[in-house]
């Protein structure tokens, strides 16, 4: 059996080990899922009243789950893909976090459409009786196709790493053991295996970016195809792309940083990485700034029937505190952190939080604002979430934890074989590897 590597020490010794600590993370995110999973039971046995959605606000913390987690999905597939085919050899050390967001994301976002449905067994009139006219058959097919594609990019990223579990990692139990050898593709790294593998990685890089372009785009339209205040809008889709990149980014900051401190990445993961991400959410902050001047700038000018009372209620009515909050808490304060000199890790890690934050909090505004605005001379319409909604949003929040933490214990969260095989002009990290794993 061969030896591991100073390199492969580091990277690999969380999968060898189970800490006490991360076994009872384990089971309190199991406890909110199970939780979840309860509320949800009894939400399907007595149906929808038992949460707060009504003939008015038929939308809330389900589509609002849906729509955040579709859209930090799209950093594995468009941050991952475009740095790749820039050439940005620096992301090597980070492209996998992302990619395993996307994964994991996707699992719960595309799970919350059911968890909204009153009957969930309906979901198979989208398959047998879809009509092509309607927005949600092309989502049900763009989100499909996207979590295929997603799971074959990570996938062909993971052949050489599993092989190398399969060979250097044997104490690992029965299944891990079977789940190495049997997906590794009896890789050898041999010249052929090489290059139908770079071949697969090109031809897929360049086949994901439209497909995740398409996905949130296709999200969006649910909204903008419906003729109500605040949705009617031709700039959605490449406003919740936009989005979608902003708060994926963001997502990846965290992750970077709860990884370099708990699995002691600092050899890997520095402050390079850091401050290249931080440039490029401080971009995503100014484009989605301009989207979003564009998106209620024209509206509020023109004050149309219809719009005029969504738009007060937004500025300085019922939503109000919600709305500025977004502003200036996840678009203004993240991009003042992010342009000060000095950037340090921890005020990136503070706008990164923030951002994700009130992009949820985007989303729900989205949502239940449009939906409460009145279409006929009648109230407001209300809506807060029951305790039933809470607890299955935060089994999701729970659940895309669990699914991200199992992750990086059963593979590495780090591309062994990436960040070993760099170009010679990038630095080699093994010294400083060595000196981690002393």
């Amino acid at each position: 059996m061969a030896e591991l590597t100073d390199t492969e020490r580091v990277l690999l010794g969380p999968l060898a080990n189970w800490s006490t600590r991360f076994k009872a993370l384990v089971a309190v995110l199991a406890a909110i899922v199970a939780w979840g999973a309860f509320a949800y039971l009894m939400q399907v046995q007595r149906g929808l009243v038992v949460t707060n959605m009504r003939d008015t606000v038929s939308w809330g913390v389900y589509i609002a789950n849906f729509v955040f987690f579709i859209g930090i999905s799209h950093v594995g597939a468009l941050m991952s893909a475009i740095l790749r085919l820039a050439g940005a050899e620096w992301r090597r050390p980070i492209t996998r976090m992302a990619e395993a967001i996307t994964v994991c994301s996707l699992f719960v976002g595309a799970a919350m459409p059911i968890i909204d449905l009153g009957r969930p067994d309906r979901l198979l009139n989208v398959l047998f009786y879809g009509r092509l006219q309607s927005a949600i058959l092309w989502d049900f097919i763009s989100i499909f196709t996207y979590l295929t594609g997603s799971l074959l990019f990570l996938y062909l990223f993971l052949i050489p790493d599993l092989a190398l579990l399969r060979d250097k990692l044997p104490n690992v139990g029965r299944f891990r053991r079977w789940l190495y050898a049997k997906f590794s593709l009896n890789w050898h790294g041999t010249p052929g295996q090489r290059r139908r593998l770079d071949r697969s990685i090109g031809i897929l890089t360049i086949l994901i970016l439209p497909i995740a372009i398409s996905v949130h785009t296709v999200v969006s339209w649910i909204f903008a195809m419906t003729l109500r205040p605040g949705w009617n809008s031709t700039i959605f889709g490449p406003y919740f792309v936009a989005g979608a990149l902003f708060s994926g980014v963001a997502s990846v900051l965290m992750a970077m940083a709860l990884f370099t401190h708990f699995y002691r990445l600092q050899a890997f993961v520095t402050k390079r990485h850091f401050r290249n991400l931080a440039l490029i959410l401080l971009s995503l902050d100014v484009v989605y700034i301009y989207f979003t001047l564009n998106e209620y700038l024209t509206v509020a000018y023109k004050q149309p029937i219809g719009e005029a009372g969504l738009i007060a209620a937004l500025f300085g009515g019922e939503f109000a505190l919600a709305f500025w909050i977004i502003q200036l808490g996840g678009l203004l304060v993240p991009a003042v952190l992010l342009a000060l000199p000095k950037l340090s890790t921890g005020r990136i890690v503070v706008a990164a939080t923030l951002v994700n934050v009130t992009m949820w909090l985007k989303r729900y505004v989205i949502v239940v604002s449009t939906l409460a605005t009145p279409q006929m001379p009648q109230p407001w319409g209300a809506y807060f979430p029951s305790w039933v909604e809470l607890s299955i949003t935060a089994a999701a929040f729970a659940g895309f934890v669990l699914l991200y933490a199992l992750f990086s214990r059963f593979f590495p969260i780090v591309s062994v074989w990436e960040v070993t095989e760099v170009p010679e002009s990038v630095p080699h990290p093994v010294g400083t590897a060595a000196e981690v794993a002393r």
